[in-house]
């Protein structure tokens, strides 16, 4: 939904615009981790309905792993290392 947004944020500041995408992506994919709607679902689904405290409780270790994580890789990658892609070469 803000990818053209973020791509353009990250051109403007010299950063690798595919990079910032992928972990943008990579963000939201960890936000559906925790999203109520998605445990409610997946709750009832499974047969778990009025437990889906338990269930974010338990998943949200996992998730700020999965963040904490992505976000150090990106940062060594991006801030630190300065990979770029094929885009920024060519600017």
């Amino acid at each position: 939904m803000f990818s053209l947004f973020q791509f353009g944020v990250a051109h403007n500041l010299g950063m690798s615009p595919t990079w910032i995408l992928a972990l943008q992506a990579v963000g939201a994919a960890a936000g559906n981790m925790i999203a109520i709607h998605n445990v409610v679902a997946a709750s009832a689904t499974v047969g778990l309905l009025g437990k889906e405290g338990i269930v974010l409780r338990k998943t949200i270790f996992p998730t700020l792993y999965y963040v904490l994580m992505t976000g150090l890789i990106g940062f060594i990658l991006i801030g630190i290392v300065g990979v770029v892609d094929q885009f920024m070469v060519n600017i």
